[in-house]
């Protein structure tokens, strides 16, 4: 069986938070108050610095399934294109595509695994040519989120995925690697053959050194004048 490449989303495969990066298209959409917008611009400062760790990013899903409430799924998807230019591609690392590019010359297929709502993941995946993406996914009902999660995919919950989708897909999780910014990521970088901390948070750093992880440098875009 062959390998697949798994990449965390934030900070890994882009150097931003996915879920605050929407902040400023839901103002705009009058779904998001002045004050939220501003706290979620400060929280993407910190984060971009330090990592979820330090600024709580890893709650944000659950924080922002409050103000979806109500909201309709096509909505959300409309808005997630609409800043596609302006709040993802242009923070998207170059070196990431590269790597992907890498796997499927060795005929391994790459996909993305973040906790980030499904949605986000999927227009991500199309945009930019992965084979495929799991995220957190919401409670829907008549084609709206009721403002609860039915799944939060981080931590454990990432490993978990990806073992039921190397079972269901036949990928060989031994030749398989992932790559993630988070000491919180832990069990999912465990769950494959090869891990790599890519712009690790200062515990992942330690782990990935006792553990002889690779570890790699992401700072160039790959969309520069997105």
């Amino acid at each position: 069986m062959p390998g697949a490449a798994f990449f965390d989303l934030d900070r890994t495969l882009i150097s931003r938070s996915s879920s605050l990066s929407l902040a400023p298209a839901f103002h705009r959409r009058g779904l998001l108050r002045r004050r939220d917008r501003t706290k979620a611009t400060l929280a993407q400062l910190v984060f971009v610095r330090y990592g979820a760790g330090t600024s709580r990013v890893g709650q944000t899903v659950e924080s922002a399934m409050a103000f979806l409430e109500g909201v309709s799924v096509e909505t959300m998807r409309e808005i997630v294109e609409e800043a596609m230019e302006t709040a993802f591609k242009p923070h998207v690392y170059r070196d990431a595509l590269t790597l992907v590019a890498r796997h499927r010359e060795r005929d391994e297929r790459s996909f993305i695994v973040s906790a980030a709502l499904q949605e986000i993941v999927d227009a991500l995946v199309r945009e930019l040519g992965f084979d495929g993406g799991l995220g957190s996914t919401a409670e829907v009902v008549d084609g709206a989120y009721t403002g609860r999660l039915v799944r939060r995919l981080d931590g454990r919950a990432k490993a978990d995925v990806v073992s039921g989708l190397a079972a269901e897909q036949g990928i060989d999780l031994d030749e398989s690697t992932a790559y993630s910014d988070s000491a919180s990521d832990v069990p999912f970088l465990e769950a494959v053959g090869h891990a790599v901390a890519v712009n690790p948070d200062r515990k992942l750093r330690g782990i990935a050194a006792e553990r002889s992880w690779r570890v790699l440098r992401f700072s160039d875009k790959a969309f520069p004048g997105g």
